[in-house]
């Protein structure tokens, strides 16, 4: 999945252009990647990611053309539009929920606006996964993971895994859903954080 950050957060191009060149733009990096992963035979599927402040939401199932039939989001608080992206049927996932920086002013959680929570991130404090796992608990929310790298600031890699292909978005959100993917962590080595950390470009 590409789920670079949504028109409501980090994007490098000017917030007041038309939102339909904004949403072109964000999606053109995700049509870049389908183009690509068809001459090295790989899948890539489409994703968002919400932002309010630091909080942070991964949408799964909503493509360019719904966004493009629903700019009314734009003047929706996130209480209000991510029931709305679940009544569209997509997959809405609070990541790393209990994160701590100095960019975020508080800690902001939505349980009635979620199908569940990042309880392992890669790049937080095991503290912080801990209180995810312990509010998914509580509100019997999905639980998710995911590596969230802009660099190697963890010791691991984390995600979600299949016994069988995801084939499509709807498929990956109805496994999720029956619990049919299973959390992983995969330990960093040397060298491949050697390997990782020069391939890849964060920016």
């Amino acid at each position: 999945f590409i789920t670079n950050h949504f028109i409501d957060g980090n994007l490098n191009i000017d917030s007041s252009l038309p939102y339909e060149k904004r949403i072109n733009f964000y999606f053109s990096d995700y049509e870049e990647g389908v183009r690509l992963s068809k001459e090295i035979g790989i899948k890539v599927f489409c994703g968002v990611e919400s932002s309010l402040l630091g909080t942070d939401f991964m949408i799964y199932g909503l493509d360019k053309d719904w966004f493009l039939s629903h700019p009314e989001i734009e003047q929706m608080t996130k209480k209000e539009v991510l029931p709305y992206y679940m009544e569209h049927r997509a997959l809405v996932i609070q990541t790393h929920p209990f994160r701590q920086a100095g960019f975020i002013d508080h800690i902001r959680l939505f349980p009635d606006c979620v199908h569940g929570v990042e309880t392992v991130n890669a790049s937080r404090k095991d503290s912080e996964n801990e209180m995810a796992k312990l509010y998914a608990g509580f509100y019997q929310l999905l639980e998710f993971a995911g590596t969230d790298n802009h660099g190697i600031t963890g010791t691991y890699l984390a995600g979600m895994k299949s016994t069988s292909p995801i084939e499509s978005v709807d498929d990956f959100i109805r496994k999720t859903k029956k619990g049919e993917l299973k959390i992983f962590r995969e330990p960093l080595n040397q060298r491949l954080q050697k390997t990782y950390l020069s391939e890849i470009d964060f920016t």
